[in-house]
């Protein structure tokens, strides 16, 4: 058996960075509430990719990053984005094989889930929750944005081989 060795390693952890600061980024007020996922999208790209290289360790640092950078309750998108790898890594062999749209669909439903969880602990810590189905717009535009972050990412990771 040949052994490859890892090569651009830090591609990834700059790409997860780069969707850090994606989130914090200004955007104007009316379409703050739509602001998509960006830290889940990039985690699921690279952990069906590259599910040896990526995983539940990657998701939950970042998810504490996330947290120090919003300011949040620790752990809280540390738990989130955990959740949303353990679903992409349990379903990454099937979801590999659909076509783009059919992914989006299954990660409507992949990011829906989390981002409920993610409003229950909102509640849990005495936060205002957001008007009626206002938290469910990010896993919309996350979900319609999948195909194009997919697109971009694979030729990142194709034209500097990332293994």
């Amino acid at each position: 058996m040949v052994e490859t060795r890892s090569r651009n390693g830090w591609v990834i952890w700059l790409s997860l960075v780069l969707a850090l600061l994606l989130s914090v980024a200004p955007m104007p007020a009316f379409l703050e509430s739509g602001r998509p996922l960006w830290l889940a999208l990039f985690l699921t790209y690279w952990v069906l990719a590259l599910p040896h290289r990526v995983g539940m360790v990657a998701a939950w640092l970042f998810g504490l990053f996330a947290d120090v950078l919003y300011g949040s309750l620790l752990g809280q998108n540390a738990l989130v984005l955990m959740l949303t790898t353990f679903f992409v890594l349990t379903l990454h062999q099937r979801l590999r094989l659909f076509p783009l749209w059919q992914q989006s669909l299954v990660l409507l439903v992949l990011f829906g889930i989390p981002q409920l969880v993610q409003l229950w602990l909102f509640a849990l810590a005495g936060n205002r929750p957001p008007e009626a189905l206002q938290f469910l717009y990010p896993v919309l535009i996350s979900a319609l944005l999948w195909p194009w972050v997919h697109t971009l990412l694979r030729g990142l990771r194709v034209r500097l081989q990332v293994n």
